[in-house]
């Protein structure tokens, strides 16, 4: 039995791929550990495992604070300073928890994790969520302060990579405290903690499938793409299932609209352009809008249901079309159901997982600043008249639903447990 300490930080999207990680670990006799924000304590404890508290905290009721991190073109700055603002106080709440570990798992922005585990000289391995995290100068990813700058491929590999290495280097300033605590403890600040400091020099796990991505040739050679990890919830203990199932038995499929766990508190009047969207359709749709209001009429008309809450997994099988906001965990498990989407991304990496679900042909994407009924719903007719992103999607849930993203990250953290720490 091998004691493992699962770092994260975010939203839903952000903590249940290492649930799912936990759990395999946990059936193979190893002690898991997850430290992440207050927030999560219940849930985690709920799952079996133990908890360790760790700064940042996250108020979800905070709304200014989530108006500014899904601003799309400062968005990513603003959490990343937030969490590298606080870095002393996580190093600190982590330390004593990866004292006690044989491995530490990392995520992108656990950045007191890397320097804990480097400071202690531990094993760790390094975990990634989405492609975009990659700085591919041969698969560009989409970034929502620059979308432009994809266009600059035309150039080459050669030219992206100088335009590349342009941000990561203005991106340094963002986390300087992380580099003023590396320096104080002895530690390598010649590497940015956001990218190549980032990542462990013995395994990076890609917790997505290939089916969004396939690796690039300029990615680190130690990434290993893992697949999907899907949490699967106790789909019987949530409050909305019954009223859920009479709504599905009642008529045709519904389209789907969800927000996640963090875009859904500024979703200003996406409900209300999707309600007059499918009363121009005349359709039925199910509303996921979350514990905060948001401003549809009461009563709903009888072809709409509204619930705060119900698993992806267990709605999204049963949509006509799924209308999401690209982040990575809702995308994944919109892939898995096999359905069409329209993506309408806010800010971090959604505007990347949305331009790949489009080359995927399995979904359309349309900006959130246009996000309007009439061209919601002409995206929602064609993507329901067009057999091929139905078909498209159905080969593509095949594919991830035989893949084993949990397990084979399982068995890549076993094998770190067993070499050498490199440095």
């Amino acid at each position: 039995m091998a004691r493992i300490l699962i770092t994260t930080f975010g939203s839903y999207g952000d903590l249940h791929p290492y649930l799912a990680i936990g759990r395999e670990l946990r059936n193979r006799g190893h002690s898991v550990t997850l430290a992440t924000s207050m927030i999560y304590r219940e849930k985690v404890e709920a799952e079996g495992f133990s908890f360790h508290a760790v700064r940042p905290e996250i108020d979800p009721d905070d709304r200014r604070f989530f108006e500014a991190l899904f601003d799309r073109r400062r968005g990513s700055e603003h959490v990343i300073r937030w969490v590298a603002g606080v870095v002393r106080e996580t190093f600190a709440d982590t330390l004593p928890a990866a004292r006690e570990a044989d491995l530490i798992v990392t995520h992108l922005i656990t950045f007191a994790a890397v320097a804990v585990a480097e400071h202690l000289k531990k094993p760790w391995v390094s975990t990634v969520l989405a492609p975009a995290s990659f700085i591919s100068a041969y698969d560009p990813p989409l970034i929502p302060s620059a979308l432009w700058v994809t266009k600059l491929r035309v150039f080459g590999p050669a030219f992206m990579k100088r335009i590349w290495d342009v941000g990561r280097r203005k991106s340094r300033a963002w986390v300087k405290p992380v580099l003023e605590l590396r320096r104080e403890l002895g530690l390598d600040t010649r590497e940015s903690p956001l990218f190549e400091g980032a990542n462990s020099p013995a395994r990076i796990l890609a917790l997505f499938s290939r089916a969004l991505a396939e690796p690039a040739i300029d990615w680190p050679e130690q990434t290993i793409v893992t697949g999907f990890c899907f949490h699967e919830h106790a789909q019987s203990e949530w409050a909305g299932r019954e009223p859920l199932e009479a709504f599905l038995a009642a008529g045709e499929r519904p389209v789907v609209f969800t927000l996640g766990s963090s875009a859904v508190s500024v979703a200003r009047d996406f409900y209300i352009e999707s309600a007059a969207a499918i009363a121009s359709l005349k359709a039925r749709a199910i509303f996921l809008t979350g514990p905060m209001p948001q401003h549809l009429p009461d009563p709903l008309p009888p072809n709409i249901l509204c619930l705060e809450y119900a698993p992806h997994a267990a709605i999204m099988p049963h949509a006509s079309v799924i209308v999401h906001q690209g982040g990575v965990g809702t995308t994944a498990e919109a892939m898995r159901s096999g359905r069409p989407m329209l993506v309408v991304p806010f800010s971090h990496d959604q505007f990347d997982n949305a331009a790949r679900v489009k080359r995927a042909g399995i979904g359309e994407t349309l900006p959130r600043e246009r996000y309007r009924a009439s061209r919601v719903a002409a995206l929602l007719s064609k993507l329901l008249m067009n057999p091929s992103y139905a078909a498209a999607g159905a080969a593509i849930a095949e594919r991830i639903r035989s893949e084993h993203g949990a397990r084979l990250a399982a068995d890549e953290i076993e094998l770190a447990l067993k070499e050498p720490v490199l440095s």
